[in-house]
């Protein structure tokens, strides 16, 4: 017997959600020292990389755009393509931060992080939230993470994009 397909849960966030998701992760990510580089994962880590690395003073922003080719027999093991990536010279040697907005599965996170190691650099992981209960990964989660979720997250750049047939409206900001 096939079960129903339970509706997901969905978060609208405000402006304001995020930022005291930013402010969660300041304190741990300063704990930990300066940073030399930022790579930004496109497109969901553009806004909150950026909101960080002017909160960190980090300069050195670079970009990695990854895909996952879709096959039926790969699945979700399917092997990153990477679109974008900064060059190896760019990286070596620098304490690196890999941003993201969600940890779902964690492939791109993961991906990005082997690619940073593979480069020289020395990456640490940061994600607005963190979804463990659809983790591909059981030993591997991000190195930060403003908050833990089991829902689908509609961030308030997203509101304005479409959202794959998801009914949504702007959250009240009174």
């Amino acid at each position: 017997m096939v079960s129903p397909k339970v509706p997901m849960k969905h978060e609208v966030l405000t402006w304001a959600d995020v930022d005291r998701l930013v402010d969660v992760l300041l304190p741990p990510l300063r704990i930990v020292g300066t940073f030399d580089a930022m790579v930004l994962i496109t497109r969901g880590g553009i806004i909150p990389g950026g909101l960080l690395a002017e909160a960190l003073d980090i300069k050195h922003l670079l970009i990695a755009a990854v895909d996952f080719p879709a096959t039926e027999s790969a699945g979700l093991m399917a092997w990153p393509e990477f679109l974008q990536f900064p060059a190896p010279e760019l990286l070596k040697n620098r304490r690196t931060l890999i941003v993201d907005d969600v940890w779902g599965s964690g492939r791109t996170s993961t991906a990005v992080k082997g690619r940073v190691e593979s480069s020289g650099g020395i990456p640490y992981t940061c994600v607005l939230h963190y979804n463990p209960y659809r983790s591909l990964f059981n030993k591997a989660e991000p190195d930060f993470y403003g908050a833990v979720t089991d829902s689908f997250i509609v961030y308030p750049w997203e509101l304005d994009r479409g959202l794959r047939g998801i009914n949504v409206s702007a959250p009240d900001v009174n």
